[in-house]
């Protein structure tokens, strides 16, 4: 996810296919990383921020709960060597917990959520509000999501699943929270095909797919 606020490029997750993304988007500048968790879906792709050092010349700060900096340490041991080999991604890694923060003056408020038993933040930006792998929104969140205007949620699959909302489960999810439009992301083939499933989605609610822009 590319979130692009007046001169700050952000980026939440860096997927397996983020070199991909960040091609096809024609991304010039990655000014920082958001992370929501440290599963490797949402982490595989971090190797593919050096080009941005590169033209950058600089260090890209990756904000991240203590134990999900803690797993990319781990996972990318090469980019946190004390003796480094040239040309490794450059990052500074913020740990963040629930408590809002700012970034080159914008407004960042993350959302606990869980995944199951796993803990994974959202993130609140403006009136967007963006979370992924989760099957349970604890109460305390919903005054954090309140106003959303745009919202992105998870929605995997029809049937039941131990760690992600289902689409039923997506829906209502979204109704609860109110935003005038709602995206479904994180999803598989098993929910069907874009164009039947948009048939059945209630006024407001619509699948996400490649590319898709959205203008706050």
């Amino acid at each position: 996810m590319h979130v692009q606020v007046g001169s700050s490029s952000l980026v939440i997750d860096t997927g397996p296919d983020f070199r991909q993304q960040m091609l096809r988007e024609d991304v010039k500048r990655v000014d920082a990383v958001l992370f929501t968790h440290e599963h490797k879906d949402h982490t595989a792709g971090l190797d593919d921020i050096r080009p941005f050092n590169f033209y950058q010349q600089g260090d890209i700060p990756i904000f991240g709960r203590k134990a999900v900096l803690e797993q990319i340490q781990r996972e990318y041991a090469y980019i946190f060597n004390d003796k480094k080999y040239p040309g490794v991604p450059q990052v500074t890694c913020v740990e963040i917990d629930g408590d809002p923060f700012h970034f080159q003056g914008i407004a960042i408020i993350p959302i606990p959520v869980l995944h199951y038993k796993l803990p994974v933040l959202g993130f609140r930006i403006g009136n967007f509000s963006y979370i992924t792998d989760a099957n349970l929104i604890p109460e305390s969140s919903y005054a954090l999501l309140e106003g959303t205007e745009v919202l992105v949620l998870n929605a995997l699959q029809k049937e039941a699943h131990i760690s992600h909302f289902t689409l039923e489960e997506a829906i209502a999810e979204a109704q609860k929270i109110g935003a005038k439009k709602t995206y479904f992301t994180h999803i598989s083939h098993r929910l069907g095909e874009h164009h039947e499933v948009e048939k059945i989605l209630p006024e407001g609610i619509h699948l996400a797919y490649d590319g898709l822009k959205l203008s706050l």
